[in-house]
Order: structure tokens, then C-alpha cells, then sequence
């Protein structure tokens, strides 16, 4: 119980405020609650998950109640995001909390927090791929040389 001191994780794009999107492995829940309960987070990633705009490499995911899916996939559809059920050769792709995940066809993400509460809107939306303000520091990693880049706090 309580919170975690420090979690080490990986993100699967970066921007310069160091947000991220994660889940392209599918558990975005699981990843969230412990984003939220660490007192510091720690991003791994090699040099090319870093973009300068979120949604660069087109993939955004978005987690959802099986029920709600045909719901979901319309309102999604209705913001332009052109989601597509992930899947495996035997049927949909299931999270650890018994979710499907649908991948959201996305450009270059102007506005994160705007999308991310429209997509939060949705009934049935579980959790999205956009972790605005979570990181505290990004390890990058470039060929032969380690950076770090470290999010500014504001006075």
C-alpha cells in the first residue's frame, strides 16, 4: 500500500514536454494507476521515440469495455481517429483487465489534453495511450551516448 518512490518504465513517443503515448503493449490501465502512484517516473527510450509532436508515428490506443465497443469505434470515428481493433490471429487482443484495445489511426496530436478529454468523454472509454505530465525524467538512449532530459517545474 502507498505510494511507489520511483518507477522505471518505457514510452513509445516523447515529446519535448516529455509527454508521452504508451500502450502500444496493451496495458494502459495497469500503466496509469502506477504512473499514479509513483513520486517519481523514470522514461527509458532509444532516440527514436522521441518526436517533436505526439502522434507522429500515427498510433494512438485507446482501451475500452468490450460492451461499449461498437459505441466507442463510432465516437472515435466521429473525432477522426480511425480506430481499428487490435487483434491476434484468434480473436481480439485482450488487456490484463479483460479490455480491448482500439488503435486510433492519428497525425501529429496539436492539442494532447483537448484529445484526451474528448476521448475520455466517450461512455465505455476505459483509458487512453496519452501521458501528459507524467514523466519526470526521459533516459535517452543514441547509438554510444545517454542523455537525459529532465521536465521543468514551474516556480
Amino acid at each position: 500500500e502507498g505510494d511507489i518512490d520511483l518507477t522505471v518504465d518505457g514510452a513509445d513517443e516523447v515529446d519535448g514536454k516529455l509527454n508521452l503515448i504508451k500502450g502500444y503493449g496493451g496495458a494502459l490501465v495497469r500503466e496509469r494507476i502506477v504512473a499514479a502512484a509513483s513520486r517519481r517516473q523514470v522514461i527509458l527510450v532509444t532516440a527514436d521515440k522521441l518526436v517533436e509532436t505526439l502522434g507522429t508515428h500515427g498510433r494512438l490506443p485507446v482501451e475500452v469495455l468490450p460492451f461499449a465497443l461498437p459505441l466507442c469505434r463510432r465516437r472515435l470515428g466521429d473525432l477522426e481517429l480511425k480506430p481499428t481493433l487490435r487483434a491476434h490471429e484468434d480473436g481480439p487482443f485482450v488487456t490484463d483487465s479483460f479490455n480491448v484495445v482500439l488503435d486510433c489511426a492519428v497525425g501529429p496530436i496539436e492539442d494532447p489534453a483537448a484529445l484526451e478529454q474528448a476521448i475520455r468523454a466517450i461512455p465505455g472509454v476505459i483509458d487512453t495511450g496519452l501521458f501528459l505530465g507524467t514523466a519526470d525524467t526521459v533516459v535517452v538512449a543514441d547509438g554510444n551516448s545517454v542523455r537525459e532530459l529532465v521536465r521543468r517545474r514551474s516556480s
